[in-house]
């Protein structure tokens, strides 16, 4: 069997497509196309038609001629199955089968054609192979998009960079004419008064450390020292008088540059450092003298078919300390009491007393806690806990795929017993490659498809008594059911497994009991379906 062509043609013989496969002058292919309409008849029920130099092999699909041109030797049964399977081709790639339609997809035409014919002799490939092969992806071109992409990023990096520098020299220049000196000295000023003050300096008692006050330059709030400087308003504070310092919202020449990247859809961060005066923001201090903070961190992998692969829980409890007069302390703690938990005290702790009245202490009740800790502050006691009671699972999640046709349902729904509340639930579903986001048919909750990861993210803010228990339901193309897998979630929870709650604060010389707070929260660190 010989193709000589693969043409889509109208009804007046004008060709949209045509794919040669042998040697052939586009005259002689024109002339024998310009022929066919001429040569087919009304009311006859073959396909094909013989001349005395090659034989058409043709299907009407609509206004149009989808028309194999052959030699007379070739096999015409074979013949047919070729156009069969081109006739089930082009409505693949063009949804619409006139001659705008044809002519939009025309390459795409060509490079299925030449999948299933290859000179002259057909190939023994399906639909479905021929559309595999024309969408293969190119690591060579992949490679070149990522490198021409990284380098537009690092462009667009260096003009933000740029542009913010042009914009702070332009602020600087404006502040040193318009009398910025004379208010940066007089926030200077302000700022060495009550630096050495009084509220600051560092203690020889004690630890020997930095005393109660506000510390000898440890304050990262800028504000502070201007809030304080014995009756001098801050510079930003206030504003300066008519004439004197930078006039803000009156300089509109600065900001052109970054307005005009802004109107492109341009992100702009301003990396401009703040002023002497300025502000920064800072987390929200600590409230109460003593603040102890329960953190449990939670490693589960579950079985797809049911079962607990690994289930792992470690938990710590830490202290942080205001003011140095509080640090002479003992916190007395209760447990749900749960055999399976194990707890470690830090080395320093008196462990006879723990383990006797529940009560975390210094070996040396002279000496204090540490204060002033960042973070979390100085951790007292560890503890772990390892089972495979799939009951006390916080979460349980059941994902059942189901390949009907060309298409796989998959019914996911999640479980929480009632004694724990959950935030921010977010479970992450692997999915096959996609060309468009999945057809989501139910879901309880918010969901988001990330096609880079090609995940969908399945979101619930909390999880209460109102919804236990909820499902999610979407359809992809077909796929092997374990493409789903594994599945992960993350979230938040305000209980947790050692019911872990402060009793008191025992003050060790006397005095009142200091006011205390506590804060506890459950985290996944990974939590798996596999």
């Amino acid at each position: 069997m010989v193709v000589l062509a693969a043409s889509i043609i109208s009804k007046s013989g004008k060709a949209l497509v045509s794919r040669q496969f042998v040697d052939m002058s586009r005259i002689r292919i024109e002339g024998y196309l310009a022929a066919f309409p001429k040569l087919v008849g009304t009311g006859k029920q073959h396909t094909y038609i013989e001349t005395d130099n090659v034989r058409y092999v043709y299907q009407p699909i609509e206004s149009l001629y989808l028309l194999l041109v052959t030699n007379k030797q070739s096999n015409i049964l074979e013949d047919l199955e070729t156009l069969r399977l081109l006739s089930k081709l082009v409505p693949e790639y063009s949804y619409s089968l006139d001659e705008e339609g044809i002519g939009s997809t025309a390459f795409e035409l060509i490079f299925a054609f030449d999948e299933v014919i290859s000179l002259g002799h057909k190939e023994n490939v399906t639909v479905t192979q021929v559309k595999q092969y024309c969408e293969m992806e190119s690591h060579e071109e992949r490679l070149h998009k990522l490198v021409l992409q990284n380098k537009i990023n690092e462009t667009k990096d260096v003009m933000k960079r740029k542009a913010s520098e042009i914009d702070k020299s332009k602020i600087e220049k404006n502040r040193g004419e318009k009398g910025g000196f004379m208010s940066l000295q007089s926030m200077g000023s302000g700022r060495i008064d009550t630096g050495f003050g009084s509220d600051s300096g560092i203690s020889s008692g004690g630890t020997g450390g930095f005393g109660s006050g506000s510390g000898f330059g440890l304050s990262p709030d800028v504000d502070t020292f201007s809030t304080k400087s014995k009756g001098r308003p801050a510079a930003s504070a206030t504003a300066p008088p008519k004439g004197l310092g930078m006039q803000l919202g009156k300089n509109q020449k600065t900001n052109q540059f970054l307005e005009s990247l802004k109107a492109e859809g341009e992100v702009i961060v301003e990396d401009v450092r703040p002023s002497i005066g300025q502000a920064k923001p800072a987390a929200a201090p600590l409230t109460d003298p003593v603040t102890l903070t329960v953190e449990e961190k939670i490693n589960v992998t579950l079985k797809r078919d049911g079962g607990v692969s690994n289930f792992d829980v470690q938990g710590t409890l830490s202290l942080q300390i205001l003011n140095q007069e509080d640090a002479f302390i003992q916190v007395q703690i209760e447990t749900s009491g749960n055999p399976a938990i194990l707890f470690k005290t830090h080395p320093n702790m008196n462990k006879e007393l723990f383990s006797n009245e529940n009560i975390l202490g210094l070996k040396d009740p002279n000496r204090p806690f540490p204060t002033g800790q960042g973070g979390d502050g100085v951790s007292l006691l560890r503890w772990r806990m390892q089972t495979a009671d799939e009951s006390i699972l916080p979460l349980t999640i059941n994902c059942w795929p189901s390949v009907s046709g060309s298409e796989t349902y998959v019914n996911i729904e999640y479980e929480t017993p009632a004694q724990i509340d959950l935030q921010n639930v977010v479970i992450s579903v692997p999915l096959p490659a996609l060309r468009e986001a999945p057809n989501v048919q139910q879901i309880d909750g918010e969901w988001r498809y990330d096609p880079r990861n090609s995940v969908l993210e399945w979101s619930v803010l909390l999880i209460d008594n109102s919804n236990r228990s909820g499902a999610l339901e979407f359809v992809v193309p077909a796929a092997d059911p374990s493409v789903f897998f594994p599945i992960s979630a993350r979230f938040t929870a305000s209980r947790t497994f050692s019911d872990l709650k402060v009793v008191n604060i025992l003050p060790i010389k006397g005095g009142p009991t200091p006011k205390h707070s506590q804060r506890t929260q459950l985290a996944t660190e990974t939590y798996q379906v596999v």
